[in-house]
């Protein structure tokens, strides 16, 4: 009985085969959509592609093992496709999670996995503002929950289901990712089934351009100097082993040496920056008196690549890798500016700046830029000494200036710039407490480029200075403001009472800084009105600290805001965190104390607790309070949702 059993088994495997086959190409599309928009955006837009085809076409394998699919129907019922399509979904989810926690070991590694794409990369068609918010979204979520949130949407699967489908997944806690489609869900909104069909996230339609042409040709060079120095070290190799060790001198092997040099060096033509969709550092040509200098270039480069051997220790902006480049790095500038021979060199992704005082050790420093742009790429601080800093400029830099934040209604000043591209010395924001001036560049893009496009740039020690925005209040009935540049006369008010706060970013890897006045207030006791502000400071590693301040307009022109409420690392006050309330004591001027408090333009109820308690309609609020108070507040807004208010400092 029992053999007969098992030849059954095995005369059922291969009609079995057949329907998970049918299945899996019937729906295709929409697994390989699921298994990429599970995988994690970490992996590179053509990576995901990959792997995400790679994992639907092995689950034809994984689908016949997954427990709790392989019982056989009675013999008098027809076999049902909902077990085989529920197995493909398990099998599709499990592999796609398990990249979140780290692609899986491969036992035999120099097997190639299919399909196997060399030569080119690929990836889905962009989409519009609104697929590029709910990929942020998606990406915000774990991957479970991304998982929970598709299976719903483009599954159509109950939540009994889903749970199911992410318990064979390995899934420990799937009320937690249904808990998190929840959350999804409605911040992604009603739009969101229908995006998901979009070309962004279709894996099956794709777009095809070649990799990087040079390195691709570096890396065979380097492959081949690879397997003669792989050869020569075996002779060696032998030799040593018959003769004894042979003593280390320290210096650096023929296999590091036979990476590359400085004629390697990437070099940009002088007049590609006006030619080119990518107006970022890969567009600025090489400058400097010392371009052709090979032993000064040597140096800096050794000093990136083997800086244990050079004795030089990188400083490393946050969230910048100390690993040396992949590739050669592109050569920005190699010249001698105030007695410090510079080289600036580029890797795609990092500056990194090598200086050689005339008196003093070497140093190298370096910082990610990546996807940096026109005004965000737009200058590199060269040198800093003595209360003031040299820049290099862009190219595209038509104009140059500096001006004081602490006084708007100053113009700005002319800055003087070297044929090269460096700046003469302009003033540095104080590394002290002291708030005396806050300078700052205002630049000027080519018309060839942007027309009548200035921007201001602050120096806060890092090597690419913060790039400042500005967004208005809110219109009557008008749709949401846009950062825009903080050049006009409005914008210059609002920084002159955030620029003493730009000392508290300094060194911290900052890209840029965007101010944005959310509300209005008339005040209580003849106090006037009061704007509050959400400065919030975006780092080039991706998180943002937000601050809410409050000025009056019976403060000096310059006076620095009170802050209302501080958030590390929140979506709060960016396009992805479009709501934000706060609240905070005030003493008006005749010395009586008020709880106020605001929400951005979505507010339509605030309630406050703690010390006082209340509530009112509406988006501003002022409440009698005895003595400085301490108070939480929370928001309702026009979508029904509930919304917490910023932490109060201290």
């Amino acid at each position: 009985m029992h053999l007969r059993s098992l030849r059954s088994s095995a005369r059922g495997a291969r009609p079995r085969v057949l329907e998970v086959e049918s299945v899996l190409v019937e729906q295709y599309g929409d697994l390989v959509r699921l298994a990429h928009l599970v995988l994690p955006a970490a992996l590179g837009r053509h990576r995901r592609v990959v792997v995400a085809h790679s994992l639907v076409q092995r689950a034809l394998t994984g689908a016949r093992t997954v427990p709790g699919t392989t019982v056989p129907p009675p013999r008098t019922e027809r076999p049902a496709a909902v077990p085989v399509e529920q197995a493909l979904l398990v099998t599709v989810v499990r592999g796609a999670l398990s990249y979140d926690r780290g692609p899986r070991r491969r036992l035999i590694p120099l097997l190639p996995r299919l399909p196997l794409v060399v030569g080119l990369s690929l990836f889905p068609r962009s989409g519009g503002a609104d697929e590029l918010a709910l990929a942020q979204r998606l990406s915000e979520v774990t991957a479970a929950g991304r998982a929970a949130f598709l299976l719903r949407v483009l599954h159509s699967l109950s939540d009994d289901a889903v749970r199911e489908v992410l318990a064979g997944a390995g899934v420990s806690r799937p009320d937690d990712a249904l808990r998190a489609a929840d959350g999804l869900a409605e911040s992604a909104g009603p739009s969101a089934a229908g995006l998901l069909t979009s070309p962004e996230f279709n894996a099956c339609a794709l777009q095809a351009s070649p990799t990087d042409l040079l390195r691709r040709r570096r890396r065979v060079r380097l492959g081949l100097a690879a397997g003669a120095v792989c050869a020569a070290t075996g002779v060696t190799l032998a030799a040593t082993l018959a003769d004894g060790p042979a003593p280390s001198d320290g210096t650096p092997t023929s296999a590091v040496r036979a990476a590359y040099g400085p004629a390697d060096l990437a070099r940009t033509g002088a007049t590609v920056w006006d030619n080119t969709s990518r107006v970022d550092f890969t567009a600025w040509p090489a400058r400097g008196s010392r371009v052709r200098d090979e032993a000064l270039l040597g140096r800096a480069l050794a000093a990136w690549l083997r800086p244990a051997r050079t004795g030089i220790r990188p400083a490393l902006a946050p969230g910048t890798s100390a690993g040396a480049p992949v590739a050669a790095p592109r050569l920005l500038y190699a010249g001698d500016v105030d007695d410090t021979a510079v080289v600036v060199l580029y890797d795609g992704e990092r500056i990194a700046r090598y200086t050689e005082p005339a008196a003093g050790p070497a140093r190298l420093s370096v910082a990610r830029v990546d996807e940096a742009d026109v005004t965000t790429a737009a200058a590199v601080a060269l040198t800093a000494s003595r209360g003031s800093e040299r820049y290099l400029l862009a190219p595209w830099v038509a104009e140059a200036q500096t001006r004081d934040l602490l006084r708007p209604d100053v113009l700005a000043r002319p800055l003087r710039v070297g044929g090269d591209g460096v700046t003469a010395p302009v003033p540095a924001v104080p590394a002290g407490g002291g708030c005396a001036s806050r300078p700052v560049l205002q630049l000027r893009s080519s018309e060839r480029i942007a027309e009548h496009h200035a921007f201001l740039l602050a120096g806060l020690g890092d090597l690419s200075p913060v790039h400042l925005t500005y967004t208005p209040l809110p219109g009557q009935g008008n749709p949401p403001r846009q950062p825009r540049e903080a050049t006009g006369s409005a914008a210059l008010l609002a920084w002159a009472h955030q620029a003493c706060g730009l000392t508290s970013l300094r060194g911290a890897g900052v890209r840029a800084v965007n101010a944005w006045d959310f509300a209005e207030q008339d005040l209580p006791d003849g106090g006037g009105q009061a704007v509050w502000t959400c400065a919030r400071a975006d780092s080039w590693r991706g998180p943002g600290d937000v601050t809410v301040g409050l000025r009056t307009s019976r403060d000096g022109q310059a006076e620095p805001v009170r802050t209302a409420g501080r958030a590390r690392s929140t979506a709060a006050c960016s396009r992805f965190g479009q709501h934000v309330v706060a609240a905070t004591g005030w003493r008006s001027p005749k010395g009586n104390w008020f709880v106020l408090a605001a929400g951005s333009r979505a507010v339509t109820e605030l309630r406050v607790t703690g010390d006082v308690s209340g509530a009112r309609d509406g988006r501003t609020l002022a409440l009698p309070a005895p003595g400085r108070p301490h108070v939480a507040v929370r928001a309702r807004l026009a979508s029904g949702q509930d919304l917490a208010g910023l932490d109060q400092p201290g």
